[in-house]
């Protein structure tokens, strides 16, 4: 900020000096400093929207709007901070106005098909990604039209973009859990137990692809903990996991088993497992 000020003197400083003996010309010194305060209020919009909390980042840049409302960086960070808040049917409506903005590019309506996604607009959103071009290529737009062709259960689009997505990011473990998903409730077991595999050699601390590959076990009927690093905590919730898929599969007794050993192995009392056991055993 303090680089800022000193630009700003400087502006002024060379104006004040060629004026000589005419008189500073007001409107250049307003338009330096208007220049210089541009950079700090982006500076300032970029903090607030990456730092501030959720709900007073929407409050600052619903403001911001208000004074500015065809500023699209303004209406961007305003939608940007309703999906951090996760306010996600203000977000779809603030999205919306930012692509109806003629500055507005394609990964904006990217942003919009995002939102509508998590506000279940699945048909919207459907509707927003076709518009997009096919040379707009990003990790972002592949893997929702992944998501939306599963909604779908159209599963070669579904794959073919999740092949996609994959090749355009450096961290791909989360893509391949919602591939690996996707195989799951299609009933491709082994191909969702090697997606969830793969998830884990990409980011080994993922516990949802750690649970969704015991569940993706216990529907073949394999009931052993694939060897995978956990924490003790994590044994014992992963054991609760494949005892409930064991039940499901009509494995009561083994079910029961694995619910004892979950109790066991938990460092704390494991209610969840507790209660499911004595359902059990009380028939």
């Amino acid at each position: 900020m303090r680089h800022m000020g000193l630009l700003a003197a400087g502006l002024i400083g060379a104006l004040s000096l060629t004026a000589c003996s005419k008189e500073i010309d007001k409107e250049a010194v307003d338009r330096a400093l208007q220049d210089v305060n541009v950079v700090d209020e982006s500076n300032l919009n970029s903090v607030v929207l990456n730092s501030a909390d959720p709900n007073e980042a929407v409050s600052y840049f619903q403001r911001s709007v208000k004074q500015s409302p065809d500023r699209i960086d303004l209406n961007r960070g305003l939608a940007s901070s309703l999906i951090r808040a996760k306010r996600y049917t203000e977000a779809a409506a603030a999205w919306q106005r930012v692509v109806d903005l003629p500055e507005a590019q394609s990964a904006d309506s990217v942003e919009l098909a995002d939102a509508l996604i998590r506000n279940n607009e699945w048909d919207k959103a459907r509707q927003v990604l076709d518009t997009v071009p096919p040379t707009h290529e990003t990790f972002k737009r592949y893997r929702l039209e992944a998501m939306v062709a599963d909604s779908e259960q159209n599963w070669k689009a579904s794959d073919s973009f999740y092949e996609t997505a994959v090749g355009l990011t450096t961290k791909p473990a989360g893509v391949f859990n919602n591939w690996g998903y996707s195989k799951l409730t299609r009933g491709d077991f082994s191909g969702a137990e090697r997606l969830f595999g793969e998830a884990l050699r990409q980011d080994p601390s993922l516990f949802t692809a750690k649970n969704n590959l015991v569940l993706a076990r216990g529907a073949q009927r394999n009931y052993s903990l694939p060897v995978i690093a956990m924490t003790q905590t994590e044994r014992a919730q992963l054991l609760h996991t494949m005892a409930l898929s064991a039940v499901k599969q009509g494995d009561v007794s083994t079910g029961e088993g694995l619910l004892r050993e979950a109790i066991e192995t938990h460092p704390q009392h494991f209610d969840a497992a507790a209660r499911a056991l004595e359902a059990l055993e009380n028939g």
